[in-house]
Order: structure tokens, then C-alpha cells, then sequence
């Protein structure tokens, strides 16, 4: 996940079945992936990824299946180790968008399926 710039996750419907995969930046704090969106809202790839709790990720050298876990804001200290390791991957400029608060409630950790 390092390594990757971003990760395409597709979100599992209710039928199993994958909805189109997407490319979304990833960060990793310790042994947790995490991935956020620009703003919270119930549409989109981030509204299904709600709704199903599953998705399927790909990076290069890896595909698996994924539980995805809302976890918002999350305590200080977690926001602001997620907020560096955005700020570190991507430079504050890139980062920017993704350090807001608007964004930082749209926090998600993918974990293993």
C-alpha cells in the first residue's frame, strides 16, 4: 500500500456482485489502511461502500476482498496520524483537499475480508 499511489476499490452490491472500480488515494498509519473522499455523502462509490460494508481492492501485486469500517473523525490522535501520513504521501499541496474536516469524516478502513 506504500508504494501504491492510489488503489482502485470496487464496492460489493448487496447481490455480491462488484460495482465499477474506482481510483481512490491510500494511506497506511501502523498495520491500518485507510481511505477518505473529498466530502461526506450517501451517493457514490462512498454511499455504497456504507451501505455494504465489502469491496474488492486492487494494487499492483494484489487483489483481495475487503470489510470496509466507517470510522469518521476518529479520536485526535488517530485523525492527526492519518492526516500526516496523507501529508507525507502526497505533499501538503496534493494532501490539501484531504485534511480538511469535511474529509476527515469520510475516514474508511479497509480491512481484511
Amino acid at each position: 500500500m506504500d508504494a501504491a499511489r492510489e488503489l482502485e476499490i470496487a464496492v460489493r452490491r448487496a447481490d455480491g456482485a462488484l460495482r465499477q472500480p474506482l481510483p481512490i488515494w491510500v494511506v497506511r498509519v501502523g498495520d491500518q489502511v485507510y481511505v477518505r473522499t473529498w466530502y461526506r455523502r450517501d451517493t457514490g462509490w462512498f454511499g455504497h461502500a456504507l451501505a455494504s460494508r465489502r469491496a474488492r481492492i486492487h494494487v499492483p501485486g494484489l487483489d483481495a476482498d475487503v470489510t470496509v469500517e466507517d470510522v469518521g473523525e476518529g479520536t485526535a490522535q488517530q485523525r492527526a496520524d492519518i492526516d500526516a501520513a496523507y501529508r507525507t504521501k502526497y505533499g501538503d499541496a496534493g494532501a490539501e483537499s484531504m485534511v480538511t474536516d469535511s474529509a476527515a469524516i469520510t475516514t474508511l478502513r479497509l480491512g481484511p475480508a
